[in-house]
């Protein structure tokens, strides 16, 4: 019996757990094998907030093709960060869940391929942007300005 328990316990479901990050939010996808699903936060993906942003979180998609999602379903979790910050979160973590996917359980020339394609569009699909806050220092009312200067 207890060897039966161990063997199902072995038999794991293919998944990769990759995250997106951008200024203070961070998006965490969990990527396993399934069909096609992508939600975040518990809903489709389709219904991101704002609209105006939603093509900004499809587009790996459309770089991509639907087709390279249908063998996937990716959950994603965002935390932290303002609107537009979570959004490119989000758009980074379906990127790079994919091709580590694709690296871990597909084949080496699939993932070369799609980092190509994410790459030449846009570096920041795959790569995290390391700027961050700058901290208000004292002497002026942010962290460059200074107060205006007067002698009378």
């Amino acid at each position: 019996d207890a060897a039966v328990m161990a063997e199902t316990k072995k038999k794991s479901v293919d998944c990769v757990q990759v995250f997106g990050r951008k200024k203070t939010a961070i998006a965490l996808a969990y990527c396993k094998r399934g069909k096609g699903l992508i939600k975040v936060n518990g809903q489709p993906i389709e219904y991101v907030k704002p609209e105006g942003l939603r093509d900004k979180v499809l587009e790996p998609i459309y770089l991509l093709g639907y087709p390279r999602f249908e063998g996937v379903d990716i959950r994603i979790r965002v935390t932290g960060g303002g609107y537009t910050a979570q959004i490119y979160a989000i758009r980074q973590a379906i990127a790079k869940s994919i091709v580590a996917f694709n690296q871990k359980y597909v084949d080496e020339a699939t993932k070369t391929e799609i980092k190509d394609i994410l790459m030449s569009f846009d570096r920041s699909l795959l790569v995290a942007d390391p700027r961050r806050c700058e901290p208000k220092k004292f002497g002026g009312r942010s962290a460059r300005a200074r107060f205006q200067k007067s002698y009378r």
